[in-house]
């Protein structure tokens, strides 16, 4: 990695930034900076040493299990990069999965959807490795006044009314102990120290919460059956309803023709590590279908397993603060996180990113109140996430860090009944894919069609088995076949 001195000895520029993790919230940053202010020096830091490829690496802790780029955090990305992120995610491998049509989906206790004609938003699935490595080198490739470093920050410089760079520990490069910058932007994900940087200067009381239904995910990576390329994502969706532990399942297709399979399961219900009891857990799922898709594949990896911290909802609200420093900003993990079941954490820094970009165009790096504006402008994008993700965790049985109370339990009867719609009724399922996709405010599903359609009911009949095209369910018949003939499903009864 290049010395930031070696870098811009030459061309000096106006303002320095700081932006602390290199994960998807820092590149993102790093890319809004550099749009709203291409003459800034903008210095992206992390402690891992990064991969120079698409590899896993120990900062971030899901990183091995699915994610998904939601259609409103890709169209940010798009709108944060001076080159396509989406073209250069599908060059690499990444898949383009219509939600109207490109998924199979079945929902909590209403049937499968119906897919339409319509495609709807549409989200990327890829591996977090590569996703990481593509918009990585999308930043290296089109933003000249950023570098990146290997270095670990340890504090603020500054007060409490102004920050004014970082503390530097160990590091690679000669950054040396203290760091200067007009604007430093905390982007280290959930393990963030950002609460103790501001006590030590001197900005204390902020307020936080935290949900923890106890999800455990488990993932293997297969390689594609012959002939199952073209496949539907498949997901069994967890139920929030029935006062049991929430279990869900999900094939989805990822680059070098691979399928990448996640169970997860909530406290009480977690699946396991063991690669039998693996295939028996998706196999006990209200429908087989996840476990007949793989239990013929060819396993490439073993089963990964992440618990605990990595996957509850946390929250700081840094917005309401009494006192807030100057030019210091969170986004990211950093500043909430969100159960990883929903697929909204990358989709929220994107847009977090965004809001950042937007402010420093319109006011400097260095104008008055920049971090206020930032932060209140972002907790929208927050707010809509965490209602999402902490409005179902609360309903499972075990859940740390809150009960479900009245307007809880109304908002998970609307979106029961929506969901009910949303297997029958266009209108209905167009509202969800919207508010899922984080294309539209959750004001989306209060709209007159959609009310009238969760009102209602689907107009036609749910459907008990997935709704595969014919060549789909040659497919799935040949998997299905293979599965009976070698015995496995009377093995694992």
């Amino acid at each position: 990695m290049t010395s930031s001195h070696e870098r811009y000895e030459e061309n000096p520029l106006s303002h320095k930034a700081v932006v602390v993790g290199a994960g998807v919230a820092g590149l993102v940053a790093a890319a809004a900076l550099s749009l709203a202010e291409p003459t800034m020096q903008i210095l992206l830091l992390d402690r891992d040493e990064l991969p120079h490829g698409p590899e896993n690496r120990r900062g971030v802790p899901q990183g091995r299990h699915a994610h998904l780029l939601m259609a409103g955090g890709l169209s940010a990305m798009e709108s944060l990069f001076p080159v396509s992120v989406r073209e250069r995610l599908l060059a690499a491998g990444a898949h383009e999965i219509a939600l109207g049509n490109g998924m199979l989906a079945l929902t909590p206790d209403s049937g499968w959807l119906r897919r339409w004609k319509w495609h709807g938003p549409r989200m990327i699935t890829c591996s977090r490795a590569l996703l990481d490595w593509v918009l990585r080198q999308a930043l290296l490739d089109s933003c000249p006044n950023v570098s990146i470093h290997r270095a670990r920050a340890e504090g603020l410089l500054g007060d409490a009314r102004r920050v004014c760079g970082v503390r530097i520990g160990a590091a690679d490069d000669a950054l040396g102990a203290e760091l200067e910058a007009d604007l430093v932007i905390d982007a280290s994900g959930r393990g963030s120290d950002s609460l103790k940087w501001l006590n030590d200067i001197g900005i204390t009381g902020i307020e936080e919460r935290k949900v923890d239904s106890g999800l455990t995910n488990a993932t293997r990576i297969y390689r594609t059956p012959a002939g199952a390329e073209s496949f539907p994502l498949t997901v069994i969706q967890a139920n929030p309803y029935d006062g049991t532990p929430g279990r869900s399942a999900m094939v989805l297709p990822i680059e070098g023709n691979r399928w990448m399979v996640s169970a997860g399961g909530t406290r009480g219900g977690e699946p396991p590590q063991d690669p039998q009891g693996f295939l028996a857990y998706a196999l006990d799922l209200p429908h087989p279908i996840v476990g007949q898709l793989i239990s013929g594949a060819e396993a490439l990896t073993d089963v990964v397993v992440s618990r605990g911290r990595s996957t509850s909802n946390a929250r700081r609200y840094f917005e309401k603060a009494t006192h807030w420093p100057e030019r210091f900003i969170v986004l990211g993990d950093a500043l909430a996180t969100f159960n990883p079941a929903y697929g909204q954490g990358m989709s929220v820094a994107a847009l977090g990113a965004r809001v950042l970009a937007e402010e420093v165009r319109r006011t400097g790096p260095a104008g008055p109140g920049l971090a206020r504006r930032v932060l209140r402008g972002v907790s929208r994008h927050v707010d809509t996430a965490w209602a999402t993700a902490v409005g179902m965790d609360v309903l499972y049985p075990g859940v740390l860090g809150g009960e479900p109370g009245v307007a809880d339990r109304v908002a998970a009867r609307y979106a029961r009944r929506l969901t009910r719609a949303a297997t029958g009724s266009f209108d209905a399922a167009s509202a969800l894919w919207d508010v899922t996709s984080l294309t539209a405010a959750p004001t989306r599903v209060l709209r007159p069609k959609a009310l009238l359609a969760a009102l209602t009911g689907p107009l036609l009949p749910r459907t008990a088995e997935p709704p595969l095209l014919p060549s789909e369910r040659e497919v799935f018949d040949r998997l299905r076949k293979g599965l009976e003939e070698s015995g496995t499903s009377r093995a694992l009864s």
